[in-house]
């Protein structure tokens, strides 16, 4: 089994970041303060469907007692809804099935009463992706529920929803999960696993998921496959992603500082005959950049990448502070932002990267 299905939080208290939803949510259920209607919001891999399962876990677990919230995990209803075979909880993904026949089938469902628990729950999955005939019609639902149907509708763009569902759900937004909350996450995992780590490893496996807790455990899963029974180490994780060493990282922001635009090409070319991203390569200065932009602004900057470096890349990334004049740093983050889009798309790959090394050290 794959790990973000494997070790899929099972509790309120084993979830991940999120912590406003989490509690108002408990809070709702230790009080029985519950709504027909809510919203998970936010960007993928963050947590909305694992919390909405939870929920509807939680609601119908049969041993939960007045004033808990975590479902016991031993009963029947706790039982099928982990293994995915609750007849009471309906999931469906509206990116696949936008259609209004697709809702008046599931509004026919609603009106019988759930087959073994208290209450039926609806999971729909990328509802922004209805069509306008379907959202009509589940607003209809919405708007004159019966008493054991509970809908969960999560998205991740809350702009494309009608304002009509949008102001009969309980709205929660969810967020990128930090660095830290995804790095202790994968520390934890890899234990249970019983497999050695180096913890530079998975913060580059943190850094390259951008905030989804999902993304970061498919990718953990790849880095597994690759080391085999040994020891995840920094280098293994560099070979996956094709990232770059921080030490090429450094040395190119050290050559755009001090425009030398020979150096630069040719090491773009050696990265690029070595078999690195030079997509990711691009992200990754893109990032230090921001972070010296950061630093220029506030010396004592806490952004997430600066407090994963060792206080030696620390010192280089202040001194690379000072050489670039905060101007100059703008304009090598907008260059290089122009290059990293032309990269998509550019027939001989290094190009892009070549003529933005060349702006940036040609500027004054």
């Amino acid at each position: 089994m794959v790990l973000y299905r494997k070790y899929r939080p099972k509790l309120f208290s084993e979830v991940v970041g999120q912590e406003h939803v989490v509690k108002t949510l408990t809070n709702a259920l230790s009080r029985n303060i519950l709504s027909h209607g809510y919203l998970f919001c936010g960007p993928h891999g963050c947590g909305k469907t694992t919390l909405a399962r939870l929920f509807a876990k939680a609601l119908n677990c049969q041993n939960r007692k007045a004033g808990e919230f975590e479902p016991c995990c031993k009963c029947d209803s706790c039982l099928e809804i982990n293994q995915g075979n609750s007849l009471d909880l309906i999931e469906v993904d509206a990116a696949s099935q936008t259609g209004v026949e697709n809702i008046r089938e599931l509004k026919e469902g609603i009106g019988f009463v759930p087959a073994k628990s208290r209450y039926k729950v609806f999971i729909l999955d990328e509802a922004h992706q209805l069509s306008k005939s379907a959202a009509n019609a589940l607003l209809k639902t919405l708007e004159e529920p019966p008493a054991h149907a509970i809908f969960i509708l999560a998205t991740t763009e809350t702009h494309k929803m009608i304002p009509t569902i949008l102001s009969r759900c309980q709205k929660f937004d969810f967020h990128k999960l930090t660095l830290n909350e995804i790095v202790k996450r994968l520390g934890m995992i890899l234990k249970q696993e019983g497999i050695e780590f180096e913890k530079e490893a998975i913060e580059m496996i943190a850094l390259s998921a951008d905030g989804a807790q999902r993304d970061a455990e498919t990718l953990l899963d790849q880095a597994l496959s690759f080391a085999g029974d040994k020891k995840i180490t920094k280098e293994e994780v560099q070979a996956i992603l094709g990232i770059a060493d921080k030490s090429d990282i450094f040395k190119f922001l050290k050559i755009l500082a001090q425009k030398k635009v020979k150096e630069g090409i040719e090491l773009i070319n050696s990265l690029y005959f070595k078999g690195a991203d030079l997509k990711e390569f691009t992200k990754q200065a893109l990032e230090y950049l921001r972070l010296i932009m950061l630093l220029q602004i506030d010396p004592e900057s806490r952004a997430p990448l600066f407090l994963t470096l060792s206080n030696e890349e620390k010192l280089k990334l202040s001194d690379l502070a000072k050489e670039f004049s905060q101007e100059r740093a703008k304009k090598a983050i907008e260059t290089l932002m122009t290059a990293e889009t032309k990269l998509k798309y550019a027939s001989i790959i290094q190009l892009p990267l070549e003529l933005a090394i060349i702006d940036i050290c040609l500027e004054k």
